[in-house]
């Protein structure tokens, strides 16, 4: 069942920290408030109407996994973008959540795919095997490229931040900083789902 637009704006600022079942040091220590060596996106949730999007944003990438990543390859697919790294507190307490929605959506041909701004590949493989993460991430530390082609849309210290892109690759919907309610994501990705290509 689909929430209304103005239904979703009102949870989205009522939503409380999901929980994982994963014991693990740094994600208890942002779930714990401490905020230690760590700025925090502002839990900020933005959900664009068509006519409202900018233009499509083209990005490509060397995944963690050593194959290639094109945006291209996805044209008239919805993607999900996930800006993290592994040493990020709040992306620890959200990776079983972004698993649980690429899962969910898998058959409906939604794209996850993450992109981590400061490990290498193996540091990426480690935390993906530890979390359950089975879709790749593009490693954007050595060149910034996936970065530039979100400037404007992704605030430089906000990681994580998690984006929603229409089948036109425009960013749809923003969330900055941790994901705090999964159905509110995976409503928001039903709706894309649901527009017609070109709307």
């Amino acid at each position: 069942m689909k929430r209304p637009f103005a239904v979703m704006m009102v949870l989205a600022s009522l939503v409380t920290v999901s929980c994982t079942s994963t014991s693990d040091a740094l994600a208890e220590q942002y779930r714990d408030g401490s905020g230690a060596n760590y700025i925090s996106g502002d839990g900020a949730i933005t959900v664009l109407a068509p006519e409202s999007r900018s233009d499509s944003v083209q990005f490509e990438g060397d995944l963690d996994t050593g194959e290639f990543f094109s945006s291209s390859d996805y044209a008239g697919s919805v993607i999900v973008v996930n800006f993290w790294y592994a040493g990020c507190p709040p992306c620890r307490v959200e990776a079983a959540d972004l698993e649980s929605l690429h899962q969910q959506f898998l058959s409906d041909g939604v794209a996850f795919v993450g992109v981590n701004i400061f490990d290498q590949a193996p540091t990426a493989l480690t935390f993906a095997n530890e979390f359950g993460v089975s879709y790749g991430s593009i490693m954007d530390v050595e060149t910034g490229s996936v970065r530039l082609a979100f400037a404007g849309q992704v605030a430089p210290n906000a990681v994580p931040t998690t984006l929603v892109l229409d089948k036109q690759g425009r960013v749809s919907a923003r969330i900055s900083g941790v994901i705090t309610d999964v159905d509110l994501l995976a409503n928001i990705i039903e709706g894309v789902l649901e527009e017609e290509l070109g709307s």
